[in-house]
């Protein structure tokens, strides 16, 4: 399809069209958490954050996020705990970067557990439908940083790994071999944190328990994890974050390699995305499916036209098919968000 002038509304079946090529791999995006969960469909946890009903973020706070011309709640969190440690080393008071510290981190806690879906509503069945799909690809890219696939990938752990290992599961660049389906976090996670040297964690929790985890905001004396995600904000700022960590730079490289065919699901690709646009032109996957929600046919035309623009010129064949015949975009995956 190279004529983006006059296009139709015509979307595939996506079983009909995963038979005409090898799919191995698949990029996820926030379409695929809105399909379980609406409330995911948020325009900024940073806006939500300034006013979430519990404890936003006040002036002071929002002036560090000024300050450091940015939105990324990772980035601002890592400058504190430096900057405490710092002052701590020069005998200067650390207690302003640390209070502040921990007022945004819990501005963020309050406004991920007011937008996420609670462990108690995620039907099993839901579980075993995302892990199964997922488990059909060679890797699993995705820029969604809840936790619907951390949970998935626990409903049946061994087809899947996320490549954290150990007893205290890290990630190790040396040790990335495996014959299982890579799930590849682009964004990191709620599930995932910055060690003090800049390598990345997995916290270990059970399923129902990790969401709860995440609301205990230390208060002791020595500043805890900062939480490894990329919220929100320009490109630029996202990969700004990601060269700054060896797991996301690992995953973000994998994207960069991936030249077979490619299913994308509930991915915008929008301006916030260039960083993803610019891996996948790089890349130039032998066939991209491209999911898109039948809105209307006007949708569908605009949608059409926009990726046909975003991959204009790289020779990627383009396929388009409905979101509501995969297995991730299914009506019985919704649960009602609660009012």
């Amino acid at each position: 399809m190279t004529d983006f002038q006059d296009v139709d509304a015509q979307l595939e079946d996506w079983n009909a069209l995963r038979s005409t090529a090898s799919f191995s791999g698949l990029l996820v995006g926030n379409g695929a958490s809105r399909a379980v969960w609406d409330d995911f469909g948020y325009e900024s946890l940073f806006e939500n954050a300034r006013t979430v009903e519990e404890k936003p973020l006040s002036p002071s706070e929002l002036s560090v996020f000024d300050a450091m011309q940015t939105r990324s709640f990772e980035q601002v969190l890592s400058a504190l705990k430096t900057t405490s440690r710092v002052n701590k080393a020069l005998a200067v008071s650390s207690a302003a970067p640390r209070n502040r510290y921990y007022a945004i981190k819990e501005a963020l806690i309050n406004s991920v557990h007011a937008l996420h879906i609670p462990w108690r509503l995620v039907v099993p069945a839901t579980l075993a439908t995302i892990n199964q799909e997922l488990a059909s690809y060679r890797t699993v890219f995705t820029t969604n940083y809840d936790l619907i696939n951390y949970w998935a990938v626990q409903h049946h752990p061994e087809a899947i790994t996320d490549l954290f290992q150990g007893a205290e599961p890290a990630f190790d660049l040396s040790d990335t071999a495996t014959d299982r389906t890579r799930l590849l976090y682009l964004h990191g996670g709620l599930h995932l944190v910055r060690n003090q040297d800049g390598t990345a964690r997995k916290l270990m929790s059970t399923e129902g328990t990790l969401l709860g985890n995440f609301a205990i905001n230390n208060t002791i004396k020595t500043l805890d994890d900062v939480p490894l995600f990329v919220n929100e904000g320009p490109s630029a700022d996202k990969l700004k974050t990601i060269r700054s960590s060896d797991y996301l730079s690992f995953c973000y490289e994998q994207l960069l390699g991936h030249s077979q065919a490619l299913c994308i699901f509930g991915h915008a690709l929008g301006e916030q995305d260039s960083h993803i646009i610019h891996a996948l032109r790089l890349a130039k996957p032998q066939v991209l499916a491209i999911s898109i929600y039948p809105r209307s046919k006007a949708f569908i035309q605009h949608q059409k036209r926009h990726y046909g623009k975003v991959f204009e010129g790289t020779g990627v064949e383009l396929r388009f098919f409905d979101s509501k015949s995969h297995a991730l975009g299914g009506p019985k995956l919704s649960v009602p968000v609660e009012v």
